[in-house]
């Protein structure tokens, strides 16, 4: 399962979507997400598979990868498309004891377990185009605006530029540490939720000793370096927008358009 987490891992390979400024890849991620929370009918969903599946192909990445990530977040998956199956009133198609199945309910439960399918698809896809450093510097352009309101936006992207690197590096860690304690007789698949909870206290104790660990030696580094926050530092490769990132806004621009004439016309 910690194999699985794809969040915060960059596939290097030579793509369009790879060479684009990570503002537009940001802006892009909100306009899928923004489209996706619109769409309410099987077209505009047919557009976001379409949108987001040509995206995939573009950026070269294999689709193995991206639905790999879907594994973590599986259950969160069948709980939300249950909870809507059962709860939602309407046409009556099957009832069993207390569970009652109606046909807008059925349509609901398919077009959430799609619609957050997407959303984790979309941001994997992100992370795995754009590399933390990227990011960071497309963030803290991109929310420059907030200066003006003192909001410190190059330390609120550094915060967020470490958290994506620290979780690759957290999982390779948890995975050596159950493997590590399972070759000393751990059992963490047997037995029932309190045995399983017990049996996780030998894996949090050394990760937690670990990640504190990785966190000081981070905050040593970065104060040997004099690092003092964003002010009047200056970046090696500044972001400069390209005749391909102009057209990207182009087709980006006409997505939830598109998503919004299927809502209202069909």
């Amino acid at each position: 399962m910690m194999r699985d987490i794809t969040l915060g891992q960059y596939y290097p390979v030579q793509s369009p979507v790879h060479k684009l400024d990570p503002r537009t890849k940001l802006f892009g991620t909100l306009v899928l997400i923004v489209a996706l929370f619109v769409a309410d009918n099987v077209y505009c969903y047919g557009a976001a598979a379409l949108f987001l599946f040509g995206i995939i192909a573009a950026s070269k990445v294999p689709v193995g990868h991206i639905v790999k990530g879907l594994k973590p977040v599986l259950f969160l998956l069948v709980f939300s498309a249950a909870f809507n199956l059962f709860l939602t009133p309407g046409e009556e198609l099957v009832h069993f004891w207390i569970f009652t199945i109606t046909k807008e309910g059925l349509v609901r439960a398919g077009m959430m377990a799609v619609r957050l399918t997407f959303l984790v698809m979309g941001t994997s896809l992100l992370t795995f185009t754009t590399t933390p450093n990227q990011l960071t510097d497309g963030l803290e352009r991109s929310l420059r605006f907030l200066n003006v309101v003192h909001v410190p936006v190059h330390e609120i992207a550094m915060i967020m530029s470490i958290a994506l690197r620290f979780i690759p590096i957290l999982v390779e860690e948890t995975d050596k540490i159950m493997k590590a304690q399972m070759a000393r007789g751990a059992d963490f698949e047997t037995g029932g939720l309190i045995k399983k909870a017990k049996a996780m206290i030998p894996l949090l104790v050394p990760l937690f000793i670990s990640a504190f660990r990785r966190a000081s030696d981070l905050a040593l580094a970065m104060e040997a370096r004099c690092y003092h926050g964003g002010e009047g530092r200056t970046k090696m490769k500044p972001l400069k927008y390209r005749t391909a990132d102009r057209l990207a806004y182009l087709i980006l621009l006409a997505f939830p358009t598109g998503v919004v004439l299927l809502r209202v016309l069909l």
